[in-house]
């Protein structure tokens, strides 16, 4: 498939790592529309791409992203939008990135340094993995602006940190550390500023390489058995294991393990 990056978005297939790169470093990478469009539109496209065994997102300059570009949507114009018109859009922009951050069936990581802020919080806190610099900062900005959060954070949080942790960052404003951060269960792992490129990468490579079908199927069962009861999470998990067992990745693990060796996976 092509991937064709957008102003504020880049794009490259680079070997089997699809590398979305947040590129407004003046803006603080903060996401436009089209940007927000685009970078839906690359994820589900890289769900279809066999070629892509993993999702790298990154972004230029010091700041991961201030969040969405509300100040660009809201100027240049002094008609006030339609009464349900913010209701009438989310559902194909911020409320759609999530839930395909999530179905999308191959890893995906996030690089975090600076700011990840409103919905650049949620995009590191929706991908599989988030490295960040032990410095970063977290923050949810929707009360010091007046208005209610956006793209899923108040379903998300409390299921990731608890209800009280949830409420000191969204209702009090708490600002989080990369460290703190990784204390608290939000991010993969915290590093010095300096390690975080190449503490990233090797896990890129190591997801890269991995058992493709058995790394998207299993992040299914893990997304989909929080919503069903156990016994439909049984089934999900027979089903999985009838998919992942008939690829070819799952006959080079037991020829590695037969022959004491490491499998090296196609991710097919």
């Amino acid at each position: 498939m092509s991937y064709d990056g957008v102003v504020g978005l880049g794009a490259e297939l680079d070997g089997a790592v699809l590398r979305l790169t947040l590129d407004r470093a003046d803006a603080r990478n903060a996401v436009s529309d089209t940007m927000l469009h685009a970078l839906i539109d690359h994820l589900v496209a890289a769900g279809q791409d066999e070629a892509v065994r993993v999702v790298a997102i990154t972004t230029s300059g010091p700041h991961f992203c201030a969040g969405a570009d509300f100040l660009a949507r809201n100027t240049g114009s002094d008609q006030r939008p339609r009464v349900g018109s913010i209701q009438r859009r989310l559902p194909s922009m911020a409320h759609r990135l999530l839930p395909t951050l999530a179905s999308t069936q191959i890893p995906i990581v996030a690089v975090v340094r600076g700011w990840a802020s409103g919905l650049g919080f949620h995009i590191a806190l929706g991908a599989d993995f988030c490295v960040t610099a032990d410095d970063a900062r977290f923050w949810e900005p929707f009360m010091q602006r007046g208005f209610t959060p956006d793209s899923g954070a108040a379903w998300l949080l409390p299921r990731v940190v608890g209800m009280v942790r949830a409420r000191q960052l969204l209702l009090l404003g708490r600002e989080l550390s990369g460290t703190e951060a990784a204390e608290w269960g939000l991010v993969h792992e915290a590093v010095p500023d300096a390690e975080l490129d190449a503490r990233a990468e090797a896990l890129v490579q190591q997801l890269a390489e991995g058992p493709t079908v058995a790394l998207g199927l299993t992040k299914w069962l893990l997304h989909a058995g929080g919503g069903i009861d156990f016994e439909r999470h049984l089934q999900n998990e027979a089903l999985a294991l009838e998919l992942s067992s008939r690829s070819e990745d799952f006959r080079e693990g037991l020829s590695a393990f037969r022959e004491k060796r490491d499998p090296r996976y196609e991710g097919r």
